[in-house]
């Protein structure tokens, strides 16, 4: 019987055989932020299922495609799309693409979402730098028996957003004239969206946005010893801070409003590393 490790090594391995060069640079979509992944130059393109063992993802906004090419001339792996633990997968197999990526010789991984602004100086359509996270989803991709091949038993998280690619991202930003904003992502399990006593809660505990992702990948992606930047795109404010319900479509139409300045960003990003 196969274990973790070996599904991990036969999508790698899957990958390597098809794909030639491979990136040192990684990149995670989320919801809606799939253009990226699309504008990459000379790209190969493998649909997730046609991968070993990787974990279907059924969400909208996620195309579900892994895609290597060559953006402002470095070469790239992105993943146009992610797994979550509300369609039903263990967090294992929410981390199994970041755990590939880092078995592939990836070692920037930029992880991006979709997320509710909960801070109120925010507005829908911000871009946001994740400084630091709050896990409230309950579970921990490093749950069960710990293989050393993929990392030590207690890995630090005192820096689980690189200082240096936080700076990165800063520098590229001020290249084109855009303000970002910097904060803490808090990670619940969803899908409902969250009640307005979790967001004043999540407020008082220092979190400003969340999101139903990215977490369990940074956790997994830091104890393969990957350097992580986390960005959010404030896709809309969160339950009870504006008098509307919120809404699947307003997430997904405010990602395609700022595509291309979340384009710009990630070129930006990609240049200086």
């Amino acid at each position: 019987m196969s274990t973790y490790f070996d599904r991990v090594n036969d999508a790698a391995e899957f990958i390597r055989q098809r794909v030639g060069e491979l990136p040192a640079v990684g990149v995670v979509l989320g919801s809606g932020l799939g253009a990226f992944a699309a504008g990459l130059a000379g790209s190969t393109v493998l649909p997730y299922e046609t991968i070993p063992h990787w974990p279907p993802v059924r969400v909208a906004g996620h195309a579900g495609k892994l895609v290597v090419g060559t953006c402002a001339g470095r070469r790239v792996i992105a993943l146009s799309g992610r797994a979550h633990a509300y369609e039903g997968h263990d967090p294992s197999a929410v981390a199994f693409g970041v755990r590939v990526l880092g078995r592939l010789g990836v070692s920037t991984l930029i992880l991006t979402n979709a997320a509710g602004g909960i801070n109120p100086k925010f507005r829908a359509g911000a871009l946001m730098v994740i400084d630091d996270h709050l896990n409230f989803s309950g579970t921990n991709p490093l749950t069960g028996p710990n293989d050393e091949r993929l990392g030590k038993r207690f890995p630090d998280m005192t820096e689980p957003y690189s200082v240096t690619l936080r700076a990165v991202a800063d520098s590229a930003a001020q290249a084109i004239g855009l303000d970002v904003e910097h904060g803490v992502y808090v990670a619940v399990p969803g899908p409902s969206y969250e009640t307005p006593a979790e967001i004043r809660a999540f407020r008082s505990l220092g979190a400003d946005a969340v999101g139903m992702s990215t977490v369990h990948e940074a956790i997994a992606a830091r104890h393969m010893g990957l350097q992580v930047l986390g960005l959010s795109v404030i896709s809309n404010m969160a339950s009870g801070m504006l008098a509307q319900p919120i809404t699947e479509e307003e997430v997904l139409e405010t990602a395609t409003r700022v595509r291309a300045e979340f384009i710009a960003l990630l070129e930006g990003i990609v240049s200086r590393l």
